[in-house]
């Protein structure tokens, strides 16, 4: 039994009661959301050492943080790095988004080390099972990598199962710039090419469900062509691809299988508010997954940051977990210091957004920072920090003869002169 289907029989499972008790909210309130389809649990019993996390509705913004090697860059040892690098910054979950080296080596590794949510892009195992791109490989090889990855504990899967005959005629003369961008999303487009033949993913999405269900794997309907670029932003492309997510979205609870949905990348600041109430009202609810969004493309170095401002926005007008973006991002391979930066900048953009959205507890970490400036009570303050190790750099690098304040304002702090002046002051002068 899934943790949907539980939900629908009126039980709380012991994952809904720790998920719950990190959201400070009721266990009974989380089997509703559950029931309704509007929040998941990714949870694959076969993951032994998982803390469960609830994504979606009224809760508070996830962010997920991509790692994996490359072939050019196939070290386990690194990607262990950049995996402690994502739990220390405060991630939600993990994606292990290896292509080069033994992936199923890789993946056991992390697995075992990690204690968030787990995803993968399983598709990407293609390269490694035929030595290379190739698109002779069949359905069933397909299925037997997601069963694969599901029986190893991988607790949720981005899977392309949206992009249908009918996309890949309207992709030929779409006039996109950047065209396809979601390799997940590429590959299965070429292979509806190469073969003439229909999406194995939906034109076989029943049976894929029964193996999702089997290990209770979350399914990420992934969104294979979302904009690679703000001016292919919400096109036709990208809005029929939604329509039919929305329809997989339903057969997916109607099979029992927890889902979620993938939204779009590079989206313009005055264009993601639709964005999110669209996915939201066609997909009845279904937590929002968003790749961003990038609200502009002339960041690369800096993308943590155009995805920060874009992840804020999108989160505010109801997106529920965020995919970071590193400052590598459309350069090369993240480090373990960029998988550290794009996690604090996505959890920056998911904090401003749950104030926004009134989560419990949310303005209340504000408000306990601000009491902390105003005393100077510095020890609180770097408590309070979402990254401690940076004030301890800050304060550190330029300290000052006066422990008090710091090396800007010195001894005209203004927190310290109010603090003197008006506390002396009589009552009733000020």
């Amino acid at each position: 039994m899934t943790q949907y289907e539980a939900a629908l029989r009126g039980t709380i499972t012991e994952q809904m009661r720790i998920a719950a008790a990190d959201e400070s909210i009721d266990a009974e309130v989380l089997r509703e959301k559950i029931a309704r389809g509007r929040a998941v649990i990714p949870c694959n019993p076969n993951h032994a050492n998982l803390v469960p996390r609830a994504v979606g509705e009224g809760l508070r913004t996830k962010v997920n943080a991509n790692i994996g090697t490359s072939r050019d860059y196939p070290d386990v040892e690194e990607e262990s790095r950049k995996l402690r690098a994502a739990i220390d910054a405060g991630a939600d979950a993990v994606m292990d988004l290896s292509t080069g080296g033994d992936l199923t080596a890789i993946r056991e590794r992390l697995l075992a080390e990690s204690p968030l949510p787990f995803g993968t892009v399983p598709i990407y195992e293609i390269g490694a099972l035929k030595s290379g791109i190739a698109f002779d490989t069949t359905k069933d090889e397909i299925f037997a990598i997601v069963e694969a990855q599901a029986n190893q504990g991988v607790d949720f899967v981005t899977l392309h199962a949206g992009i249908t005959s009918k996309a890949l005629t309207h992709f030929r003369d779409s006039g996109r710039i950047t065209g396809v961008v979601s390799r997940g999303g590429a590959y299965m487009l070429c292979w509806m090419e190469k073969n003439n033949a229909e999406n194995p993913l939906y034109e076989h999405y029943d049976e894929l469900l029964q193996i999702l269900r089997k290990y209770d794997v979350t399914i990420s309907i992934g969104d294979g062509m979302r904009p690679g670029s703000i001016a292919d932003a919400s096109d036709r492309l990208q809005l029929e691809e939604l329509s039919t997510i929305a329809e997989l979205v339903f057969r997916a609870r109607a099979a029992g299988v927890q889902a979620m949905v993938e939204g779009p990348g590079h989206v313009p600041l005055q264009d993601i508010r639709a964005n999110i109430e669209m996915q939201k009202h066609l997909c009845d609810g279904a937590p929002f997954y968003v790749l961003g969004p990038l609200p502009t493309d002339i960041g690369a170095g800096h993308d943590h940051i155009t995805s920060a401002i874009g992840g804020a926005i999108a989160a505010m007008y109801g997106a529920d977990f965020l995919c970071y973006v590193t400052p590598a991002e459309h350069l090369g391979l993240p480090t373990a210091d960029d998988v550290r930066r794009g996690v604090l900048a996505a959890r920056l953009a998911g904090h401003c957004a749950d104030i926004a959205k009134g989560i419990p507890g949310a303005m209340e970490w504000d408000r306990k920072m601000s009491v902390a400036r105003k005393a100077l009570d510095w020890d609180e303050m770097r408590r309070l920090a979402l990254d401690p190790l940076a004030v301890d750099a800050y304060r550190q690098s330029r300290p000052t003869s006066e422990d008090d304040v710091c090396s800007m304002c010195g001894f005209l702090c203004p927190m310290r002169l109010t603090n003197e002046v008006f506390a002396k002051a009589p009552a009733g002068t000020g």
